[in-house]
This record gives structure tokens, C-alpha cells and sequence, in this order.
């Protein structure tokens, strides 16, 4: 620590390395900030938790890689494809959400190409606030009862749902104590108050009687993680539907990826569109995805978690960030842990949901709020409207045997209207 700037108050900048004890310490710090996030993503959706803590860690180290060693971020599973993803699972399963994951990642290194011939002022033209803000709100409360089901609906031996009073009292305890984490502790714990709710919802859980401990008892210390490879575990055919339903979602997260480089801009000092430049960030980006859909898990992309690490801590050094998806890599593999998270019983992610969600939605609302959409106006009015009720209640386009989101609909609607309602209606003065 001995770098630490008295006039900037940098610890350990971007380049610099920790001592081994330090970089230990530091790295499991950006493991536990992202871990319950990460983790929770495949636990709603139906995918191997284990795959997840691989794919970002892999995703991180190759992010880096392609940045040039320049931008301290880490790469975790992404929330904006849920609702697909959930989608899929029930269908033709993860050979479909793999193929959706990997058109991702391949829509950002398209994306990425045409940026570094370009440049990106198209991108800002495509997806101005009243479009992104309406779309965030819609990836946040589409996904309200898949939250709410978790919390209250307990599958018998038959396969039936039914309600339990134990499950909604266990989802609201999880849902009180998350709350109390994220509003009054202070310092590096609180920024912790996803995992730290999950970890209390689950000793809560036991004391219900709704936690098994078999699957527990039964892994190994050392266990591979189910890795889903084309060829090798399933037979591939193309998924259309699903890579034309979550495709278009891409350009929502370059959005949120776009705000988390501004945010390391600022923190850092630096400009990392101009170096290593917006391309390489989104490829490395991309990149990351393609991993992680072709071993097995969901899309990723930059997390807010470990840039908040950064901001409290002053230590930049991408050296850290490397380390925390090193010790990801290395949680896969441990058998006990991945069953143990494989136990957390629905309501524990219920409780976790309606808060989680909850924020999602808000952060679409802050987005308008932030700058400052003007809904006297007309034009904003119409593309907000049309987004909302069209994403949030679901009217997915269905021809042939594709099916495509009401998300992917109200996103591509919403681009759609922007470029082709004029600024002012015809009574509008």
C-alpha cells in the first residue's frame, strides 16, 4: 500500500501490483462483492451456480486481456436477460439459451467492429434516455412475479404449485434483513447486502424446515462443474427464436457498460473510450459472453459492485480485478460449495427478488429523473408508453415456430419510434 497518492488519495493505481498477501486479501473482497449477484442469476433461471462463478471468472481475466490490461473491471452474470432466459429453460432448454447468449456477445463484437470504423455518436442517436430508461423499468418489473411466485408458491411431490405461509413469512424476513444490511451498515460490509441477505434468508430457511441438506452431504469436496459444450454434452441445431429474442437485448446492456466506463473515467481520471477505446471494451465485453455461453452459463457483463470496491477502497489495480477472477475460477470447482448454493430454497430468492428487481426498475426511473425527460412532450410520452405496457405485459411476437420477448419487441419498437417520431407533435408548440 505503499503507493497511495496524498493528492489524488489513489492506494494502488490501475498498473500497480499488490503484494501477495494484499492481493489475496484485496481480490476476495471484489469475489464476495460480486458473488451474490453472480450466483444469483443461474439459481432463478435453472443453471449450474458453479458455471456462472467459472464463465465470469474466465470472462473477467479475458476483459482484461483484450483492454490491454488498461480498465479494473469485473465481469458477472448479467440480470438483464432473466426473463428470456426463464423462457427458454422451459422450452428447448440451455442448448437455447446458449445459442442467445453467444448471439449476444456476438452483437458486441459486430457492434464493437462498427465503432472502431465509425466511432459511437450513432450509439447515443439509437438509444437516448427516453428509450433506455423505459426499457430498464421493463427488465425490472417483468420479472415482479416470477419474484412474487418464488415467494409465496411451494412445489409438491406431484409437480403442483401450491401457496405456503411459511414461504412468503421467510421471503419477507429475507426481504426486512437485506433492507436493514443495505441502509445502515457502513465501511466495506455494506457493500454486501445481497449476499449478506441470502446467507440470513437461509439460516431463517433451516429453522422453517424448508432448507435439504442432501444434495450437501452428497458432493465432493472437489467437483468439475456441469459444463454445457456444444458437441460434447449436446447436439447443436439453431435456436432462431432465441437468438433473435435476446440479440436485441444487447444493446440495453451496452448501455449500462457505457455508464460504468464513465463512472471508471471518472474515478481513474482516465478516458477509457479513448484508450483503449470504446471497441476494445465492448469486444472484451462480448468476448467474455461467447465464453460463457459455449461452457454453460448466462451472459455477463460490467458490475457496479466491484466498481463501488473501487471507489471506497482507492485500489484500481487491475492486477486485483484479475485476482478476484482467478479465486472465481477456483470456487467452481469446490463441490460443497456449489451444492450449497444449490439449497438456497425459493423463498430466500424471493425476498432477495422483490428487492432486487425493485432496484432494476428504479434504476430505469433514475435514468429518466437523471436527465431530465421532459413528459409534456409528446414524443417522450408516446416511446415510454408504448415500451412500458408492451415489456411489461408481455406481448411477445410470435410467426412460424420463433417466438420473440415482449422485451425484445418493446425494445426494437422503442429504437424504432425514436427515429421516426418528429420532435414536436403537429399541436405542440
Amino acid at each position: 500500500m505503499s503507493k497511495q497518492n496524498p493528492n489524488d488519495g489513489i492506494v494502488l493505481g490501475i498498473h500497480d501490483r499488490p503484494g501477495f498477501g494484499q492481493w489475496v486479501g484485496l481480490s476476495i473482497q471484489h469475489l464476495f462483492a460480486m458473488f451474490g449477484s453472480t450466483v444469483l442469476v443461474p439459481l432463478m433461471v435453472g443453471l449450474d451456480p458453479s458455471i456462472a462463478l467459472f464463465s465470469s471468472g474466465v470472462g473477467t481475466l479475458m476483459y482484461i486481456l483484450i483492454t490491454r490490461g488498461k480498465i479494473p473491471a469485473y465481469m458477472g452474470s448479467s440480470f438483464s436477460f432473466i426473463t428470456m432466459m426463464e423462457s427458454l429453460m422451459k422450452g428447448a432448454g440451455y442448448p437455447a439459451i446458449a445459442q442467445g447468449v453467444v448471439a449476444v456477445g456476438v452483437v458486441y463484437l459486430v457492434v464493437a467492429l462498427i465503432v472502431n470504423f465509425a466511432g459511437s455518436a450513432w450509439i447515443d442517436r439509437a438509444l437516448p434516455p427516453v428509450v433506455v430508461g423505459p426499457i430498464v423499468m421493463v427488465i425490472g418489473l417483468s420479472l415482479a412475479t416470477t419474484a412474487a411466485t418464488d415467494a409465496t408458491m411451494r412445489t409438491t411431490a406431484s409437480g403442483a404449485s401450491v401457496y405456503d405461509i411459511r414461504y412468503f413469512a421467510v421471503a419477507m424476513i429475507t426481504l426486512a434483513l437485506t433492507i436493514i444490511y443495505n441502509m445502515f451498515l457502513k465501511r466495506f460490509i455494506s457493500l454486501l447486502p445481497i449476499l449478506l441477505g441470502i446467507v440470513s434468508g437461509y439460516i431463517v430457511a433451516i429453522f422453517f424446515g424448508l432448507v435439504d441438506f442432501s444434495t450437501v452431504a452428497k458432493a465432493g469436496w472437489f467437483s468439475l462443474p456441469h459444463f454445457q459444450v456444444p458437441f460434447l454434452t449436446y447436439h447443436p441445431q439453431f435456436y432462431w427464436g432465441a437468438i433473435l429474442s435476446m440479440a436485441p437485448i444487447a444493446f440495453v446492456t451496452m448501455t449500462e457498460h457505457m455508464g460504468h466506463i464513465m463512472v471508471l473515467n471518472k474515478l481513474t481520471n482516465q478516458n477509457f473510450f479513448k484508450d483503449p477505446g470504446l471497441n476494445h471494451t465492448l469486444a472484451g465485453d462480448g468476448t467474455a459472453s461467447i465464453i460463457a455461453g459455449l461452457v454453460g452459463g448466462p451472459a455477463v457483463t460490467s458490475y457496479g459492485e466491484n466498481i463501488g470496491v473501487i471507489a471506497m477502497t482507492k485500489v484500481q489495480s487491475v492486477w486485483v480485478l484479475g485476482g478476484a477472477g482467478f479465486f472465481a475460477i477456483v470456487f467452481a470447482f469446490i463441490g460443497k460449495l456449489s451444492a450449497l448454493i444449490e439449497s438456497i430454497p425459493g423463498p430466500v430468492i424471493g425476498g432477495i427478488s422483490f428487492l432486487l428487481f425493485g432496484v432494476i426498475a428504479s434504476n430505469g426511473l433514475r435514468v429518466l429523473i437523471d436527465n431530465r425527460v421532459d413528459f409534456n412532450r409528446k414524443r417522450n410520452l408516446m416511446i415510454a408508453s408504448t415500451i412500458l405496457v408492451i415489456g411489461i405485459g408481455g406481448a411477445s411476437l410470435q410467426f412460424g415456430g420463433y417466438t420473440f420477448s415482449g422485451l425484445a419487441v418493446a425494445t426494437v419498437l422503442g429504437i424504432l419510434l425514436n427515429f421516426v417520431l418528429p420532435a414536436k407533435a403537429a399541436n405542440e408548440e
